[in-house]
């Protein structure tokens, strides 16, 4: 049985699904400020070119094809928990949740080899938003993961299935944001 909460809205609108919306359009304004003043911050100077020129733009790429990958096994989870196959939603949740990890993982080995080379958040500008802006993202990517896994419970129980569409809204926000990041940070050189 679903929870009253769940299902009593003036909206029209599963709670739920409102209360995921409103969490990511605030998210929207945090992701939306530190990138404007990103842009603005490169226009203005040019010396970041020669910075951005250091990222790892081959482990960028193969973390957006992860991500991107994760994206699928985030609806395929959805999809099933909709068809009622709680098994197969689970086991899709946590296809993601590899994702996720193996995103991050990627992702040390990228900072580890930056910090080595002596690129850190205190180097300049330009590694102060970078760490920033993908320190920032990465949160998202372990609260994401966190998120599934504790779905993931009550899913292989069949209990709460309607969570797992809102746990893939927000898995599908943190992979737009790395749409957005992945050029900003590691193409545009």
């Amino acid at each position: 049985m679903r929870p009253i909460a769940t299902t009593r809205s003036a909206t029209g609108i599963p709670t739920g699904r409102l209360a995921v919306w409103w969490v990511l359009a605030s998210e929207i304004v945090l992701f939306g400020g530190l990138l404007g003043s990103y842009i603005m911050h490169r226009l203005a100077h040019g010396a970041w070119s020669e910075q951005a020129a250091h990222t790892n733009t081959a482990a960028g790429a193969v973390n957006t094809l992860v991500l991107l990958t994760s994206s699928l096994t985030a609806v395929l989870a959805h999809k099933a928990a909709d068809e009622g196959d709680c098994e197969k939603s689970f086991r899709f949740l946590w296809a993601t949740i590899a994702g996720a990890c193996t995103f991050l993982v990627i992702k040390g080995f990228e900072w580890t080899h930056e910090i080595q080379m002596g690129y850190t958040i205190t180097s300049n500008t330009f590694w102060s938003f970078y760490y920033t802006a993908a320190g920032l993202h990465a949160m998202h990517v372990i609260a994401g993961a966190v998120i599934m896994a504790i779905i993931s419970r009550d899913v292989r129980q069949g209990r709460e299935l309607q969570r797992v569409e809102l746990a893939g809204i927000y898995w599908h926000f943190v992979d737009v944001v790395w749409i957005f990041l992945f050029p900003l940070l590691y193409i545009a050189k």
